[in-house]
C-alpha cells in the first residue's frame, strides 16, 4: 500500500509539473530525474508562477545547466521561501537522486498554486511507463479510481509523508 500511496503521490506531482510547464517548449518533464538535470523545468516552474522574476529566454540561452539550477533554487529561496535543499553539481548529472529531486518539487508544491486536472493526470498516465512507474506500479495505479473531486491538501500529505522519512537515509542513486 505505501508503495501505491507513493506512486499516486509521484503521479500527481508529475501532472502538476506538466501542467504548469506545459507553455514552456523547452521542458518535458516525464520524470523526477533526468528531466530536471539541465535545470530548465525548476525555473519554468517559477517561471510560470512569477514571470515578474525574470526573463525566460536569457535563462534559456545563456547559462549552463549549474548555472540555471542555482538561478531556480536561488529564486525559490528568495522569493518564495524555499529552502536551497539540493546542490546544482549534485542535479546536472545524467542520473540526479529520484528522491531529492522529489522531496525539493514537494516543497515548490507547497508554496505554488496546487490546482491540478483531470486532464493532466489522464497524460501523466498515457507516458510511456519506464518513463514514470515500473509496471507493477502501472497496473496498482489502474486499479485506482481518481475521484474529479481530488483534495490536494490531503495529496500534499501524503506525499510529505512518503517523502519526508528518506531525509535521513543514504540516497539510491540509481535511475
Amino acid at each position: 500500500m505505501a508503495g501505491l500511496q507513493q506512486t499516486n503521490s509521484e503521479m500527481i506531482l508529475l501532472s502538476w509539473v506538466r501542467q504548469l510547464t506545459r507553455n514552456y517548449p523547452q521542458v518535458n518533464v516525464i520524470n523526477f530525474t533526468s528531466s530536471w538535470s539541465d535545470g530548465l523545468a525548476f525555473n519554468a516552474l517559477l517561471h510560470s508562477h512569477r514571470p515578474d522574476l525574470f526573463d525566460w529566454n536569457a535563462v534559456v540561452s545563456q547559462q549552463s545547466p549549474v548555472q540555471r539550477l542555482d538561478h531556480a533554487f536561488n529564486i525559490a529561496r528568495q522569493h518564495l521561501g524555499v529552502e536551497k535543499l539540493l546542490d546544482p553539481e549534485d542535479i546536472a548529472t545524467a542520473c540526479p537522486d529520484k528522491k531529492s529531486i522529489l522531496m525539493y518539487v514537494t516543497s515548490l508544491f507547497q508554496v505554488l498554486p496546487q490546482k491540478v486536472t483531470m486532464e493532466a493526470i489522464r497524460e501523466v498516465e498515457m507516458l510511456p511507463r519506464h518513463s514514470r512507474v515500473t509496471r507493477e506500479e502501472h497496473i496498482e495505479v489502474h486499479q485506482q479510481h481518481f475521484s474529479q473531486e481530488v483534495s490536494f491538501t490531503f495529496l500534499f500529505h501524503l506525499a510529505a509523508l512518503t517523502l519526508f522519512p528518506y531525509l535521513h537515509h543514504e540516497f539510491d542513486v540509481t535511475c
